[in-house]
This record gives structure tokens, sequence and C-alpha cells, in this order.
């Protein structure tokens, strides 16, 4: 029943933040009357540069498994002095019982920055902020009471403007940056780049790239009416910058379904945009350097099968190079970013992964690797945003 009830919220949660039954203007006060969180308060921060204990001051240590059963540990190097930022905004997960979320970080807060950020300090300055999210909570009463309103979702974008826009003033200094963001906290993103960034020719100019990942962004090559953004670009190149790498990941075995919300078409006919982080622009199919939990995927997810015949893994991560490879497939299930497992029974290393949303023991196509989305690219997001940024110093 719990797992049912997670994915009943999760349907909902899409439905609402695909814009489907969600308004994108969420730029007014709040009926409520209530006021943004105060970042001036370090606690509101679930990541600052350089803070010890924080979120993101975790173990990122990962378990190399080769295709022959081999392992080398990889410890973790945060870069020294990076020459931009990372602005993070998470997504679903907070499982407070009131409609928004407080601004106290619990655990799931915390392990969703160490599955989906943390890393990015490989390469930049990570700045995460709290926000009152509409939470599990909340979605799911809705669905039992037959409603289709996100409740407070404007409060929890303000949250998100009000955060950027401390950012903006006391820490980013002029710098670079890059917009990373997942599930609703891509839908927060996307409204704040449609607001704040499509216009302001000024605003653009330090935006190196916004990783919008695992929600609806639709987004034609040729700019159609009906796109998310009217001058912000997708990413056709790893040299791009001031662009949008957008996708939901599906295997290449089971492409979203009907009732899919995510790699379809809006009402306007614009497809879903999707951009192969490992390669920008590009429909072939590419290996992807995936960073893995070593535990799984969490309690919507299957747990995992032994990463290697006799191999036991005591680090939070597994890396497995050439197990995934994807490419961008635009067909007519929709238009999504589809992963292969190269598994080989004939060898010592498992022949697949977890990470597809399953109930009473059966997988949700629907959802595709929606738990996974971040993971199965984390390396080729960090690699593209490292040359993004290099591009954009040129």
């Amino acid at each position: 029943m719990q797992n049912i009830r997670l994915v009943q919220m999760l349907t909902l949660f899409s439905l609402l933040f695909s814009g489907a039954v969600y308004s994108a203007d969420l730029s007014v006060d709040a009926a409520d009357g209530s006021k943004p969180a105060n970042y001036a308060n370090e606690d509101s921060w679930l990541c600052l540069p350089g803070r010890v204990g924080d979120a993101c001051d975790v173990d990122l240590s990962a378990t190399i498994v080769q295709a022959d059963g081999k392992t080398r540990l990889e410890h973790f190097v945060a870069a020294n002095d990076p020459a931009f930022d990372c602005f993070y905004v998470y997504p679903t997960v907070s499982m407070d019982q009131s409609e928004n979320s407080d601004m106290l970080a619990n655990d799931e807060e915390r392990r969703v920055i160490e599955s989906q950020f943390a890393r990015f300090k490989s390469v930049c300055k990570t700045y995460a902020p709290m926000y009152r999210q509409v939470t599990l909570k909340a979605l799911r009463s809705r669905i039992e009471k037959g409603l289709t309103s996100a409740g407070n979702g404007q409060l929890a974008y303000r949250d998100v403007e009000a955060a950027f826009d401390y950012y903006l003033k006391h820490f980013n200094q002029g710098r670079p940056f890059v917009l990373v963001g997942h599930s609703q906290g891509s839908r927060m993103l996307t409204i704040l780049l449609q607001q704040r960034f499509d216009r302001n020719p000024e605003l653009k100019k330090q935006l190196i790239s916004a990783l919008l990942i695992g929600a609806p962004v639709q987004m034609d090559i040729d700019g159609d009416k009906g796109s998310s953004f009217a001058s912000i670009p997708p990413c056709s190149a790893a040299e791009q910058s001031g662009c949008v790498v957008a996708y939901a990941s599906f295997r290449s075995d089971a492409p979203p379904p009907e009732n899919s919300l995510f790699g379809k078409p809006n009402q306007q006919g614009v497809p879903a945009l999707c951009v192969n982080p490992a390669a920008p622009g590009s429909d072939r199919k590419v290996v992807l350097d995936a960073y893995l939990g070593a535990g799984g995927a969490g309690q919507a997810s299957l747990p995992p099968e032994p990463w290697a015949k006799g191999v036991e893994i005591d680090t939070p991560f597994v890396n497995v190079p050439g197990l995934l490879s994807a490419a961008c497939q635009k067909d007519e299930h929709g238009s999504y970013l589809a992963v292969q497992v190269n598994g080989n029974p004939n060898d010592s290393r498992v022949d697949d992964i977890v990470g597809d949303v399953v109930v009473a023991g059966q997988r949700r196509q629907e959802w595709g690797l929606h738990l996974i989305d971040v993971s199965i690219a984390q390396g080729d997001l960090i690699g593209l945003v490292q040359k993004q940024a290099e591009a954009w110093a040129r």
C-alpha cells in the first residue's frame, strides 16, 4: 500500500508540475500573504561552499566495478577554488505532514543532495537552498479528496526565487553559474528562467547552462511557439553555453507509454526536449558515466543484485564503466533518453540495474527511470558543465 500511494503521489505531482493543471504564473504573492523564507539565515541553505557538516559535505567515494568484476576505489576530490557556481533545487522529497514543507533539513533532503548534487563540488561552488515545497503528504491528500490544484505552489516558487535573488546579491559577485534541478526542482527553475532570464540579456550573460532533468520542458530546435522558453536554446554541443539540457530517461526496450507524462508533446504539439548529456546535439548512442547508489534507488524501487560475484561494496556509490549507454530517441512514443543496459551473462558483473518505480512487483513503465534520471549520467553532466564553463570563459 505504501508503494501504491507513492506512485499515486508521483502521478499527481507530474500532472501538477507538467503544466496540465498547474499555472506557470507563480510570481504573484501567495493567497495567505506569507513572505519568502529568510536566506540570510545559513540554516536555510542545505549547501554553501566550504561549510563543514552540511548536506554537500558527505562521503562521495565510489567503487568502480569493471566488466570482469575487478574493482577499484575512487576517492572524491573537490575542486580547489572553482571558477563557477552551481545552484540546485531538489525534487519532491519532503515527508513533512504539512501542505508545504518546513525549512528544517530532514534525512530525505540530505539524501537527495548526496545522490544528485554534492558530486558537483568537483567542478563548481555548490549552493542549495531549502524551500517550502509541496509535500508528498499534501499531494496524497489531494488525490484522496479528488482535488487537482497544486496547493500552495506559489509559496514554493517564491522561496526559490528569493533564494536565487539572495545568492545573486550576496554570493555571486558576477560569476557565471549553472542551474541544476530535478522533477519539482526543475519545474521551479523552468519558471525562474521564464520570468527572470528569457527577456533579461544581462542575467543570461552569466548563465552557463540549465540542467532541467526529469520534468517537462517543451522545445524544438526551431523554437516553435509553445516552447518553454522564448530565447534560451537547447544545448546542441558540449562547447555551447547559455543553453538548456533536459531529458526524461526510459529503458530502450520500455519507451514512454500512452499514459506517461514525460517525453510527450504539449497541447501545442511542441515535442519534449531531449538533450543527451553525454553527446549534446547528437542522436547517436553513447556510453554513460553513471554514479549509482550502491544500496539501490530508494523504497519505490527493487533492491539491487550484487554488483559483481563475490564482491562486497562498502562505498556509497558505484561506477560501472560500459554498463549503460543511451541515445535521444524521437519516435511515436515521444522524445526521451533511451537507456540501454549492456549486461553480459558471461561475465561476473551484474546484468541489470534498478531504478524503475515498482508496485506489487510490477514495473510502472510510465515512470521510466525517473528515480535515477540524474544518477545514470552524473559523470557526464559534471563533465559537460565543466566544458561549458570553459567555453563561457573563452
